[in-house]
């Protein structure tokens, strides 16, 4: 099989800042179903089942939730250099050259800005855990995370300059970008901000997406949209706004592809009259979802 990004292996983590962590811990660890994997003075970072040191590190800071940065694994060494090479013509920057990562998790990582302030790190060498497994009703790893965009073409242009990523489907509102055999692991969505739009999780089966829908409206967070299946990505969903207006998704089955996969167009992506998705049974996005949506933006 053919890789599609020669730079970028995977999506590791996302970074926010939260004005509580005893809170955001409480409720990822409790409900959400993510474990500890390491702590600092002011700091968390939570992991999955899988090898992944690490899927969401939340920083204690005050006022709304903001986001630090997508973290992606590098392919190899090399592939931090030339990151940081190609930034600056995808009209970018260099926030923190090439280096030793100085937070739990470790590796060697490049951080880069694109035009619009959205901010990427690429680790390499990043500590793993070696006790993977799929587990019944707890994420795995990160799917995928879409970011808005008001302009999607140049945000694509430099996912594809600068990280080597690949357009897998277009939508009339998304960009589905993949770097692996995943259809997508990052997605912009076209809209009037540069937001995060939300993260998904990947769990292991279709019935841990519905048992966590039930566990979270258990707790008190009801289905924002969903369940259902995609089109793009062919992945089952259930959406929710966690605390601080942080849109979080668990998802299964996501379409798997290689080199050989043909970029659709809107087009080819319409549903019927009344349709959000494949099933045809949710109901559109709720308004409290699109408004968290737009809540989180990058840290300046």
């Amino acid at each position: 099989m053919t890789h599609a990004s020669s730079r970028v292996a995977a999506l590791r983590s996302v970074a926010l800042t939260v004005p509580d962590l005893a809170q955001a811990e409480a409720f990822y660890t409790g409900t959400w179903n993510l474990s500890v994997a390491a702590r600092t003075s002011d700091a968390l970072y939570l992991r999955g089942t899988g090898a992944d040191h690490h899927l969401l590190a939340l920083h204690q800071a005050p006022g709304p939730a903001r986001i630090r940065n997508v973290t992606l694994r590098a392919r190899n060494r090399a592939a931090l250099d030339e990151v940081a090479q190609a930034v600056n013509a995808a009209g970018g920057r260099v926030l923190e050259s090439v280096g030793p990562v100085q937070e739990p998790g470790g590796g060697t990582a490049v951080t880069v800005a694109d035009a619009d302030g959205r901010i990427f790190r690429l680790v390499h060498g990043d500590a793993l855990h070696t006790d993977a497994r799929e587990e019944k009703d707890r994420p795995l790893r990160l799917a995928h995370t879409v970011l808005n965009s008001h302009d999607v073409e140049a945000t694509r242009a430099f996912m594809e300059q600068v990280f080597d990523f690949s357009l897998s489907d277009r939508t009339r509102i998304m960009a589905f970008m993949r770097c692996n055999s995943d259809h997508h692991s990052i997605a912009l969505g076209d809209t009037d901000n540069d937001a995060l739009n939300h993260i998904a999780f990947l769990m292991p089966d279709l019935e841990s997406v519905m048992r966590g829908g039930g566990r979270m409206r258990d707790a008190g967070y009801g289905i924002e949209w969903g369940p259902g299946r995609h089109g793009p990505g062919d992945n089952a969903f259930n959406y929710f706004v966690g605390p601080f207006d942080v849109v979080i998704e668990y998802t299964a089955e996501v379409e798997q592809v290689d080199d050989s996969y043909q970029a659709r167009q809107p087009s080819d992506w319409t549903w019927p009259p009344g349709r959000v998705d494949q099933w045809g049974i949710s109901l559109p996005p709720s308004a409290r979802l699109k408004q968290a949506q737009k809540a989180i933006v990058f840290v300046s």
